[in-house]
């Protein structure tokens, strides 16, 4: 078990490399195919000049490397029987929702270019996230060696069983939480990416910890996906994650968090996502009840998500990404400490 946790940041240092190296012909191609990303009208002016036309699809950059270094690590574990086959759940999410992301983006591009189509729909695209958490959170139900089936409370060590079906509902909803959380978080350069790298990282040290050993790897490996991604994100940048990369990692880190059993954490770990969506959420539902009840359109932010609001209040780009990645940093530590305690 000592030997799992420098071998797991070794890999995620290795996939770093790895993916900066093949990261500029990647950026490269996309700006060949002329996969550029369009910017919604109703944003600022500085959005218009600074990113129309950049590559999206940037998560690709992310997915390929932690699907390929990943089944290399665990090649004897998956073809064996055993606890070394519970790898297979989060990888499945990360590619289902990964292919969801990128078909939107694609269909977004199709747009863009004059062709027929927006995209997919909102309630198409959120029936497939509950379909793949479904499939997702019934199998984690069924493995015999994680925190399957269990509340764990923390701070207090102790552990509540629950109903298969509760552990179901209550895993689907976090994982399509985790999702759509993450993709409201992907607006700013560098911003989505170096959040999840940050929480990703924290429910590595708890896997390590919980001797999920498996998870544990993925996690550091995906860490290293990040910050290969990053290097060409950050402001100004050259790719854009897209549905393609957020979907599959919020979705990804909620797989995790339901697998170590620590997912009543998940709120304190990934506290910028919970702060975007919860932003939008608040927007939508104070307008529609304020012109139902008063007649008048309320809205307590400027603009949402939440790093909109703060855009428009007048702090730059690099500000907003840099005070939000420490918000994520130290909740993360906070996360850890209360999963040791």
């Amino acid at each position: 078990m000592d030997g799992h946790l420098p071998l797991a940041l070794s890999v995620g240092a290795t996939t770093f490399l790895l993916g900066v190296i093949w990261g500029g012909p990647f950026v490269e191609i996309l700006n060949r195919l002329k996969l550029g990303k369009q910017i919604r009208a109703e944003l600022m002016d500085s959005h218009h000049v600074l990113k129309i036309g950049t590559p999206t699809m940037g998560g690709i950059m992310i997915l390929l490397p932690t699907l390929a270094v990943t089944l290399a690590l665990n090649i004897s574990p998956i073809v064996e029987e055993g606890a070394g086959r519970s790898i297979l759940v989060p990888l499945f999410v990360l590619v289902g929702f990964a292919l969801l992301g990128l078909i939107d983006d694609w269909e977004g591009i199709q747009t863009s270019r004059g062709n027929v189509g927006e995209g997919l729909s909102g309630r198409l695209k959120f029936a497939a996230q509950i379909l793949l958490a479904l499939i997702a959170a019934t199998v984690i139900s069924q493995f015999e060696f994680s925190y399957a089936n269990t509340l764990i409370l923390p701070l207090v060590e102790l552990s509540i069983p629950l109903h298969p079906a509760l552990f179901i509902a209550i895993s689907t909803f976090i994982i399509v939480a985790t999702s759509n959380a993450t993709n409201f978080t992907d607006g700013l350069d560098g911003l989505a990416g170096i959040i999840t790298a940050s929480a990703f990282g924290a429910y590595g040290v708890i896997a390590f910890v919980y001797e999920q050993t498996y998870l544990v790897g993925l996690c550091f490996v995906i860490v290293g996906a990040c910050f290969a991604f990053l290097w060409y994100n950050a402001h100004p940048a050259q790719l854009f994650m897209g549905d393609t990369g957020s979907l599959a990692l919020g979705a990804t880190l909620g797989t995790v968090a339901v697998m170590t059993g620590q997912w009543l954490l998940l709120p304190v770990i990934a506290i910028v996502p919970l702060m975007e969506i919860l932003s939008v959420i608040v927007q939508v539902a104070s307008a529609k009840l304020s012109r139902r009840f008063y007649g008048v359109d309320i809205r307590p932010f400027r603009r949402t998500p939440i790093h909109h609001h703060f855009e428009l209040g007048g702090w730059s780009e690099t500000q907003i990404v840099q005070r939000f990645w420490l918000i994520g940093i130290l909740s993360a530590f906070v996360g850890v400490a209360l999963a040791l305690l």
